[in-house]
């Protein structure tokens, strides 16, 4: 593990000004909270958070980011807490901390609703303070470096998780080396066998033809002295991932793959750049098309270089980029250079980019009130793809994902020009709406009053900006006519099951189903967006048995020792579907919590009694009791109308008790049993939308625990 003295030289290199004592004492509190905790590979747990800290001081990033580091998994997994970490070390550290445990218990690779909905909570989080995410990329970093001490298939989920959210993330924060090594790590996991072949073949080349990099950066250094030019070069062979996607999406074997080496020119000035770039098509021919400039148009991110693609020594194709020193700076740590320190004092880079800003323009096009699918889709077409450069006919420059129509062009100019598209030309030539535009290419737009948009144009459209807004103008047309048509579709369905209809019960669907309005949720039941059935089940959900065997409540949890018996917490009465722990109680075995439970904190101190559960998978019996606190109108049949909609929702009432009795209202405790969480939910929602009850939900009690739980 590295030494607080390792730790805080690597600080200094960059900033000699640090506060030592402060990031000494992180050092020594992250190292009291996790002792006694170990890894999976049976080093102690604290080597890991000073792992992420060293990774970040790569980066020269500022003490409160390192501090962050040393302490980023103290509230999630030991006593710690976010005000004693403010107490201590001030709550901007301790609101880095915070951020950094909520990413963590994000479920970024879970279903496709509640990854979309967890995306939106990331972005808020890396809106908040973008340094809370640069944490959890050198945290996901370190723990890639380190997988191979996880179970197999642990491995499995881990690395595809970073290979679809955590590279790519990365690279859009310009974190280029971040990304490629996550992308080389994920790949090893996922394909040892296509990985281990490139490595092979890549020895079996350097064999044949020698130390070809080394020969191409002598003559590169030999012809910029020719020229006078001072300039380091440096190269390097790409990744084994990148190599192989190339092979991949080109359709081409190793032996036909050119452009595996890469080649970096770094000079002084932004004048050298250009001259540096005459010197090498001097030298060696261009490859067309392989040409980009991103000096003068320069990335949102920052990112700023130039790269073109030569025919070096014996044919082989070799990628070059040239940018000066600042610049290269920016292209190594992206957006995280607004933090970067030199010399004691926060850097400032002219191409570093403000993180305000930046996560601004990302998700400027996002309307908040977007379903959380379109946002996703949204998100991921504005983080993952390439971009394209294009100008208007005024000459201003237009940014595009790759693969951008003129549709695209037109929505990115204004929601208004967008809607009232009507064709587009390319410098200069008419041409239809779903043709791809290419760098630097002039677009004009041109419209026609009176025109809306038309559903084909979802399949012309790539941004999320477009797609969403044309999504929106469908959903507008006609939406009385759609609500109207909804309504009385919806009015049908629930009268086939002896329902009556009204707004509350609209109200409870529009908010199980994510939609803001009541004629929102009509309309698009009449649009055919929605089913009716849908609706009905989004209140009164049926209860439809799942093929296979009932399990047991015996074999209901996983993780315990053979014939080791437990008990449900009645604190939190924790159900199948739920996260869920274990504390070993003396002669009773193990009392299974909710992983939220406040009486957990009474076990903080005690690590060696906590055990990793999780309820079994499949179809578990309505036999798990959960106490429901209600508040119904004390009107004659109110009590006997709830206890039928439970029954009918296969729930057994075990308990009731009235706790408080007004003229108007009753409040009463309702024990009934449940199979899971799903059936908890359902149960809730159907009673909601019963016009007597006024409010209900789940009652938890921290001082009802088991006899002896505190032994």
């Amino acid at each position: 593990m590295i030494s607080v003295d390792d730790l805080l030289a690597l600080v200094r290199t960059y900033n000699p000004k640090t506060n030592a004592t402060l990031i000494a004492d992180a050092y020594a509190y992250g190292k009291e909270m996790h002792e006694g905790q170990f890894r999976q590979s049976g080093e102690p747990y604290f080597t890991h958070p000073v792992a992420v800290a060293a990774i970040l001081t790569q980066q020269h990033l500022d003490d409160a980011t390192i501090i962050t580091a040393l302490l980023h998994d103290t509230i999630e997994d030991t006593r710690s807490t976010y005000s004693e970490i403010a107490d201590r070390f001030g709550s901007e550290i301790a609101d880095l901390v915070d951020g950094v445990t909520k990413l963590t218990n994000l479920q970024l690779s879970s279903s496709e609703t509640k990854q979309a909905e967890n995306f939106r909570k990331l972005f808020i989080a890396m809106s908040k303070d973008m340094r809370v995410i640069l944490v959890k990329l050198a945290d996901r970093l370190h723990n890639m470096r380190t997988i191979r001490a996880m179970r197999p298939e642990k491995q499995a989920q881990k690395a595809r998780e970073t290979m679809e959210i955590y590279a790519p993330l990365a690279g859009r924060m310009g974190m280029q080396w971040m990304r490629e090594e996550l992308e080389d790590l994920s790949f090893r996991v996922m394909n040892p066998e296509a990985r281990n072949s490139i490595i092979r073949r890549f020895i079996t080349l350097q064999r044949e033809t020698g130390d070809v990099m080394q020969k191409i950066t002598g003559d590169m250094r030999a012809e910029l002295e020719k020229a006078g030019i001072e300039a380091e070069v440096f190269g390097r062979a790409k990744k084994p991932y990148s190599i192989w996607r190339k092979m991949e999406e080109k359709g081409l074997g190793f032996s036909r793959l050119s452009d595996i080496y890469g080649f970096r020119i770094i000079t002084e000035t932004e004048e050298d750049c250009y001259q540096v770039l005459g010197t090498i098509h001097r030298r060696w021919r261009a490859v067309p098309g392989r040409f980009k400039d991103y000096i003068s148009q320069p990335k949102s991110n920052g990112y700023r270089s130039i790269h073109t693609t030569v025919s070096g020594r014996d044919g082989k194709r070799v990628e070059v980029q040239i940018r000066t020193r600042q610049m290269h700076d920016v292209a190594e740590t992206g957006v995280a250079a607004h933090w970067s320190y030199r010399d004691g004092v926060r850097s400032e880079n002219p191409f570093a980019v403000d993180p305000a800003k930046w996560i601004a323009q990302l998700t400027e096009t996002f309307d908040p009130e977007d379903d959380h699918e379109e946002f996703l889709e949204a998100v991921k077409l504005e983080m993952y793809s390439d971009q394209v450069f294009c100008f208007t006919p005024k000459g201003d420059v237009v940014k595009l994902p790759r693969g951008a129509t003129p549709l695209d062009f037109a929505y990115a100019i204004h929601t208004r020009i967008g809607a009232g598209c009507v064709g587009g030309k390319i410098d200069g030539i008419r041409v239809p709406l779903w043709t791809r535009i290419k760098n630097g290419q002039s677009v004009q737009i041109i419209t026609a009053d009176g025109q809306v948009p038309q559903a084909t144009w979802l399949d012309i459209a790539t941004t999320g900006k477009a797609r969403s807004a044309i999504r929106k103008a469908l959903r507008e047309v006609d939406r009385e006519k759609f609500a109207k048509l909804g309504r009385e579709v919806v009015r049908s369905a629930f009268q086939n099951i002896n329902k009556k209809l009204t707004d509350k019960v609209l109200q409870t669907a529009a908010r199980t189903l994510r939609i803001k309005e009541i004629d929102d949720l009509l309309g698009r039941v009449g649009s055919g967006e929605l089913t009716a059935a849908q609706i009905v089940a989004a209140v009164y959900p049926e209860l439809v048995a799942e093929a296979g065997e009932e399990i047991a409540a015996s074999r209901a949890v996983i993780g315990l020792e053979p014939g080791q018996a437990f008990e449900r917490a009645d604190c939190c009465q924790p159900l199948p579907g739920e996260r869920i722990v274990g504390i070993t109680v003396r002669g009773r075995g193990v009392v299974v919590h909710a992983i939220d439970c406040d009486t957990l904190e009474r076990f903080d101190d005690q690590p060696s009694r906590w055990l990793d559960l999780h309820w079994q998978e499949g179809r578990h019996p309505a036999i798990y009791s959960v106490t429901l606190d209600l508040v119904i109108g004390n009107d004659a049949g109110v009590l006997g109308r709830v206890c039928t909609l439970i029954g009918e929702r296969m729930a057994n009432i075990s308990d009731l008790q009235f706790v408080d009795r007004k003229p108007d209202f009753f409040r009463l405790m309702m024990t009934v049993e449940l199979s899971d969480a799903q059936h908890l939910h359902s149960l809730i929602s159907t009673l909601e939308a019963e016009d007597h009850v006024a409010e209900i939900g789940r009652h938890r009690d921290p001082g009802r625990i088991l006899p002896g739980a505190a032994a």
